[in-house]
């Protein structure tokens, strides 16, 4: 055991697991968390119910020596369902390598998962109902809004989502504080239920998608058999959550652009309106530290809009990165958190970029036929030079390439695709770019 104690707010999902990573290396550590323990109570906190876990959060969950707890849990997707207004449906897999694929996991089953490992270790004491309201650097006191204080000597991280009060405190000694930039869309999450024989009632193996252009609904399996839609739309305008007043709108609007879906879902148009509407937006932050020793993981430094599926799974790589550097600098505290902050922030950006883009595809572009065909040089190239050109979806989801070399060569993969002719692709000149632009991944 080491005397130093760390103390780590937030128990969302991030903060758990950097607690078992950080107590499996001899560490102390005070987690604080502003809710009640969620392992007595599921309230509904209009967040998605359920999430995608992918490579890089399957990764640290191993690195935590925790996912077998976590793989009995999880549901396959191995690709996406199109469902077009007409009717028809369209399978898109995510790769040409059947091993590759995501998995749909509830948010409340693996935080409890995470919260009870973090609770086997004695070097963890987990407070619940612990709003942290201010910090007192001069004191070195954290002052709570049940009135409780308590002092901290050590490291603090703040794991508590896009609106980190430590991420405040920050912003408040730095030069270029963070700012939050919102989407001008919002979200809705509705039910399908399991049918009269409890199966489920659509394809579960497959993220389902019904892309409307300027909005789209998506549904996720779950282990009851059930289903969780969630709506994203515009908050303003012709078609946005502001013109969706009354049930007959809101029916004639699912009658017109969801019909397949309408006759699944639970408690409608009554559930429509009683579940809240979720906000969306992102969190650009240029100091995830301070004075190494208040430092930022997760959400509270990188929140994103959820079109990647990734928001979990980047945290989560967070917590495996700090600590691999942890472990390969023999527990020198001194520069840690300065040097996550340099090797991490790039990659914070790229992957907020990266899912704002995919929302403008998930909604319009995977029905169209560019979209479709540009996908299938894509893979051409793949299996043509699997070392060099990889998708950005797998590159993304199936390697831990990191999220800014993603970007990069994602960008120079759609100038070489740009360049040809998508009906009749010449891939000899493909060849000859990729071998020129692409450097092999090694």
């Amino acid at each position: 055991m080491i005397d130093d104690e760390k103390i780590i707010i937030g128990s969302g999902l991030c903060g758990p697991l950097l607690t078992i990573l950080l107590a499996q290396r001899g560490y102390k550590i005070k987690l604080f968390e502003k809710r009640q323990d969620i392992r007595k109570s599921n309230t509904f906190s209009g967040r998605s119910i359920n999430l995608a876990l992918s490579h890089r959060g399957i990764e640290a969950l191993k690195y935590a020596r925790i996912f077998d707890e976590v793989k009995p849990h999880l549901i396959p997707m191995k690709g996406r369902m199109i469902h077009h207004q007409d009717g028809r449906l369209d399978f898109q897999p995510y790769s040409i390598n059947p091993k590759d694929y995501i998995n749909s996991v509830s948010r409340t089953t693996l935080n409890k998962i995470l919260l009870n490992k973090a609770d086997e270790s004695d070097l963890v004491k987990i407070y619940f109902n612990y709003d942290l309201c201010s910090i007192d650097e001069e004191k070195n006191r954290l002052n709570f809004s049940n009135g409780n204080s308590i002092s901290f000597s050590d490291h603090v991280f703040g794991a508590d989502g896009s609106n980190s009060i430590l991420r405040n405190f920050i912003d408040k000694k730095v030069p270029a504080p963070s700012f939050i930039k919102p989407l001008e869309h919002s979200y809705k999450e509705l039910n399908i239920l399991s049918n009269e024989e409890d199966n489920f009632q659509l394809e579960p193996n497959a993220l389902h998608i019904w892309p409307r252009g300027q909005f789209m609904l998506i549904a996720l399996p779950n282990t009851d058999h059930s289903l969780t839609c969630t709506l994203f739309m515009p908050k303003i305008g012709r078609y946005s959550f502001e013109s969706l007043k009354t049930n007959d709108i809101v029916i004639n609007f699912f009658e017109k652009y969801f019909s397949d879906v309408l006759p699944t879902l639970e408690n409608f148009p009554n559930q429509f309106f009683e579940n809240p509407q979720g906000k969306l937006g992102t969190v650009y932050a240029e100091h995830w530290q301070y004075n190494n020793q208040f430092c930022l993981v997760g959400d509270s430094a990188h929140a994103i809009v959820p079109f990647f599926g990734q928001g979990m799974n980047a945290s989560f790589e967070d917590c495996q990165i700090l600590v691999e550097s942890l472990d390969t600098n023999y527990n020198n505290w001194e520069t840690l958190f300065e040097d996550y902050n340099i090797k991490r922030k790039n990659d914070g950006h790229a992957i907020a970029k990266m899912a704002l883009e995919n929302y403008t595809e998930m909604r319009d572009l995977v029905a169209k036929k560019e979209f479709i065909l540009k996908k299938k040089i894509a893979n051409k190239l793949y299996k043509l030079h699997p070392d060099r050109f990889i998708p950005r979806y797998n590159m993304v989801s199936f390697t831990s390439i990191s999220y800014s070399d993603v970007y990069k060569r994602g960008n120079i993969q759609n100038e070489i695709i740009s360049k040809l002719t998508l009906d009749n692709p010449n891939y000899t000149q493909a060849s000859e770019m990729i071998t020129n632009r692409l450097e092999p991944i090694i």
